[in-house]
């Protein structure tokens, strides 16, 4: 049998500025070759776990350990961040924190500067590592103009020149559009089995990264490990949502049909699932009885665009003829490719950049003369990175800010403060400082400074990123509640869940163009929307073409009315 590569033994850590352990006990072996993926909920210390793996615990972050934890059996506390970094390669979360050339070549070929590899071998090494992540046609490119995908790859290169053993991935999905996270997915699986490296992937989107397979799934609760088992025997337990993992939709489809999973129906993926006939027959009769909802009135409109055309400095043409319109109280997706077009929209409604050409107007009203306070007294904007939102030390100040700005009494800011840090989840760090939350708590922190200044309407840039399923839940209801009160609250997302479960209708964009509008369900049943516009089809979808029902597109929506109607009321 294999020796493993890591090995905790009875290990518990506890940081410096801790009163508690963030890891308890913890035992786990990890073999040369495997792929893992690490799941839990925020906060059940999945990154201190990776931390420990990959050196910056105890180099990096201070604190006590006890227990032991071995690479190839030499203790890590005993070796440097240094020859860790030669067996465990890491690729971050925040992909623009781990760039340091000004050039992709510069930024693989780090690694190799620092080993102080002479520059054929370095030059023959970095275009190997290039082109096995598709990446080799940019090494001119500077990193900070590449796509997310791109960037990712980038990052990938970066790690795989020093021919690690192990290959870290902290949430790679995170911020991709669908099928750049697919394709991202398969070239993880490709690079495993090219160079026989063992593979962990830290990630909360499960039913995306088991588009490939993967061995174990070491499931984490409150710095514990609550299960360590094959996905197959994981996924025909009800682990997963006891500790605020979301299962795939498929198998919760599966279970609303009243059918009971089990390892043997091979339920880790949609291609692989097996059912028998009375399976398919009773998920075509719980499709049969479901009764189409009554369409509602039209609603009023709060926005509308027409003919928006925006172009950048340097000739980009963003912007090309965009009309559109968000209704008063209407919950509404906005999704697409990366750089589509989405998030320069929501500029140009803000007024952070103005288009040269169309017209916008809220409540009837023409905007072209508002200044950005008038329009952000309307509209609140949520970015997509955090940390270019966040300008004040303490998490309770920072949320209080644009209440103190206008001057509100203090009683009523420290209430309103409160009140939407429970809602977000984040009450209990209300006294901390920012610079101690994950890049997921950030991001709650920046929703919530939002949401206290009760806006008409809240346009949020990938408002889950990063979020377990809870969390995700939490903020999800709270936004569904703002848009009952008849706010209207607009996501731009690359999360085809969000987009099912909660939004009423989705805009779609590719090459600065809406090429779509419709529900949730049509567009993520339709293979020319979903090929043009970098989507992925729902695995809804697939059960449905699986058990013969003939309109794929109405069992979808039946699925979401019975969340909303049955499950969430």
């Amino acid at each position: 049998m294999k020796e493993p590569i890591i090995k905790f033994e009875n290990f518990s850590f506890q940081y410096d500025a801790q009163a508690e352990p963030t890891l308890k006990n913890i035992n786990l072996k990890i073999y040369p070759g495997e792929k893992l993926l690490i799941a839990g909920p925020s906060g059940c210390g999945k990154s201190t776990l990776t931390h420990c793996m990959n050196g910056l615990i105890p180099f990096a972050y201070s604190g006590v350990s006890t227990g032991t934890l071995t690479i190839h059996g030499k203790e890590t506390k005993n070796e440097s961040i240094f020859e860790i970094s030669k067996t465990i390669g890491t690729v971050l979360q925040d992909l623009d924190g781990q760039f340091i050339g000004l050039t992709v070549a510069e930024d693989i070929a780090f690694a190799l500067e620092n080993a102080c590899v002479n520059q054929e071998d370095m030059k023959r090494e970095v275009l190997q590592a290039a082109r096995k992540v598709g990446i080799a046609d940019h090494l001119e490119h500077a990193p900070d103009a590449l796509s997310g995908g791109q960037k990712q790859r980038v990052s990938m290169a970066g790690v795989m020149v020093n021919q690690v053993e192990i290959l870290l991935f902290d949430e790679p999905l995170a911020n991709l559009d669908p099928a750049t996270g697919k394709r991202a997915i398969e070239i993880i699986d490709q690079i495993q089995k090219e160079t026989g490296a063992a593979v962990i992937i830290v990630e909360h989107r499960l039913e995306d990264v088991l588009w490939r397979d993967v061995d174990r799934i070491v499931l984490m609760k409150n710095g514990e490990i609550a299960a360590v088992q094959a996905p197959d025997e994981l996924l025909s337990t009800n682990l997963l949502l006891e500790n605020g993992i979301r299962e795939p939709l498929y198998l919760t489809a599966l279970k609303y049909a009243g059918m009971t999973i089990t390892p043997k129906c091979k339920p880790h993926s949609i291609h692989s699932l097996t059912l028998s006939d009375e399976e398919t027959a009773a998920v075509r009769d719980w499709y049969h009885s479901r009764k189409e909802k009554e369409k509602k009135d039209e609603p009023d409109i709060l926005l509308r665009a027409d003919g928006i055309d925006f172009t950048y400095e340097n000739g980009f043409h963003a912007l090309k003829g965009i009309s559109a319109t968000a209704a008063k109280g209407e919950l509404l997706a906005i999704v697409g490719t990366n750089g589509a077009g989405k998030s320069t929209f929501s500029k140009v409604i803000c007024g952070f950049e103005k288009q040269q050409s169309g017209t916008l107007t809220f409540q009837g009203e023409d905007m072209m003369n508002y200044s950005i306070k008038e329009r952000a007294d309307r509209i609140g904007y949520v970015m997509q990175n955090p940390n270019q939102m966040i300008s004040k030390t303490m998490i309770f100040d920072e949320v209080a800010f644009g209440l103190r700005q206008r001057q509100v009494p203090e009683d009523t800011v420290t209430a309103k403060v409160e009140e939407v840090l429970k809602i977000c989840g984040l009450y209990p760090f209300r006294k901390w400082p920012v610079s101690a939350l994950s890049f997921g708590q950030k991001k709650r922190v920046t929703i919530a400074s939002i949401l206290a200044l009760d806006p008409q309407m809240i346009i949020l840039d990938e408002p889950t990123a990063g979020q377990d399923y809870r969390h995700y839940t939490e903020i999800m209801e709270f936004l569904k509640e703002l848009h009952n009160r008849g706010i209207t609250v607009v996501m731009i997302t690359h999360d085809m869940h969000l987009m099912l479960e909660y939004a009423q209708r989705a805009i779609v964009f590719s090459g600065g163009q809406v090429i779509a509008d419709d529900t949730s369900a049509n567009i993520l049943t339709n293979p020319d929307i979903i090929k043009r516009a970098n989507l992925k089809e729902t695995s809804l979808y697939d059960l449905a073409l699986l058990c013969g029902i003939e309109d794929p597109n109405v069992f979808v929506q039946h699925f979401i009315d019975y969340e909303e109607e049955e499950v969430r009321k």
